[in-house]
């Protein structure tokens, strides 16, 4: 309600400004025809005043001429001036403030947050960090996930994944017939069926589950759910990453869980150092630049994402495999030398100063290699993370510390 009544005064008070302004621009209209009709009695009082011989005729000519000149600028006021063309008729000054008042209110109850209490930062931390404590978990995020129509298979596959369900039913601690399980009925979009396989081969694998195993179980909980990362979700990618840290897809759903409960910024910081990382054609990269614009503009941050590292696409990979080993070298020194001239002229991330390290390292042009390192190292002065990679870079390529 405070609200409410701090949003009508500042509005009209506005109002009420606006008003004052065009009154007063109407009230000097007058007084400048006022003024007109002084100047032109004061000609008139000239002219008896030279009749009775009161004054002179030299005496008369100037004051003719003063009073002209007063008048004449009255006159341009009055006829031409703001106050004159611009005066509201207290009609239209009501109407002006009303519609001021309520088309302000109307905008910001159709737009805003009407009845939306004050949130500070620290508030808004804690209900994003309450908002992912109990959020609902995997069995309720699959029972409310719309249905989706499942694949096709031949009879024939079909006959097998079924004789294959049969046989996993009848020795459910087979590892190695729930790891076929789990990703056939992924393939045929069965994914709560999926995930209950791969959930099996965890558990059966205990510590010894791997990364991927973890990984690919979290994976398959998040289709199931329709894109939502639950807890169990969450748990297992954080099981791969206390696995194999670099993990980008796990990092990748870490991120799009922070962003799924009320922490774009979070999402944002992760995303922009997998995108920095590459490589290009990681399978993580691709959504991540299809909303990390998105998780930028929810976290009132103005974001330029990096551009696309150079590097051979995956039909350059084939073509050059299918050239003689002249052709391919050529190819390859081409692509070098194409990244090598667009970091000289528009710059570069040090990723990519770092792979043209490593690509002519790989050629055996230690010179140049060299000479891109020393120019690397000077365009990054100061900045450590970027220092350590182009110094990384230089010593796989062997150019030493």
């Amino acid at each position: 309600m405070l609200f409410w009544i701090i949003a009508v005064a500042l509005a009209c008070a506005v109002a009420a400004i606006i008003a004052v302004t065009a009154w007063r621009a109407r009230a000097e209209a007058p007084a400048r025809g006022a003024d007109v009709a002084v100047y032109r009695a004061q000609l008139a009082e000239v002219d008896r005043d030279l009749g009775r011989g009161v004054i002179g005729a030299e005496e008369a000519d100037r004051l003719r001429n003063e009073i002209s000149r007063r008048l004449l600028a009255a006159d341009a006021g009055a006829r031409g001036g703001p106050s004159a063309t611009r005066a509201a008729h207290p009609v239209a000054l009501a109407v002006i403030a009303a519609v001021l008042v309520a088309g302000s209110l109307s905008l910001y109850a159709v737009m805003g947050r009407p009845g939306y209490g004050d949130m500070p930062l620290a508030e808004r931390l804690a209900r994003a960090e309450a908002t992912a404590a109990s959020r609902p978990g995997q069995a309720e995020a699959e029972a409310a996930a719309p249905a989706r129509p499942g694949q096709q298979p031949s009879e024939e596959f079909a006959a097998l994944v079924e004789r294959l369900r049969g046989a996993v039913a009848e020795r459910p601690d087979d590892l190695q017939g729930q790891r076929l399980l789990a990703r056939n009925e992924a393939t045929l979009g069965n994914y709560a069926a999926a995930r209950a396989a791969q959930a099996r081969v965890v558990d059966l694998l205990g510590d010894g589950a791997t990364a991927q195993d973890h990984l690919m179980l979290g994976e398959i909980m998040v289709l199931a759910a329709n894109g939502y990362v639950s807890p169990e979700a969450e748990a297992a990618f954080r099981e791969t990453l206390a696995r194999d840290p670099g993990n980008g897809a796990a990092q990748y759903y870490l991120g799009l869980m922070r962003w799924q409960t009320g922490r774009p910024d979070v999402a944002l910081g992760l995303w922009d150092r997998l995108l920095r990382q590459g490589p290009e054609d990681a399978p993580w990269i691709a959504p991540i630049r299809a909303q990390i614009g998105d998780a930028a503009r929810l976290a009132g941050v103005d974001y330029t994402p990096p551009e696309a590292l150079a590097g051979p696409s995956a039909a350059d990979v084939e073509a050059a495999e299918a050239m003689s080993a002249e052709d391919r070298d050529a190819m390859i020194r081409g692509m070098v030398q194409s990244l090598s001239d667009r970091l000289a002229t528009e710059g570069g991330s040090p990723q990519e100063w770092a792979r043209l390290i490593g690509a002519y390292g790989v050629l055996g042009d230690l010179e140049q290699a060299r000479a891109i390192h020393a120019e690397a190292l000077e365009v990054f002065a100061g900045n450590d993370g970027a220092l350590a990679l182009i110094r990384a870079a230089g010593e796989q390529a062997g150019l030493g510390g």
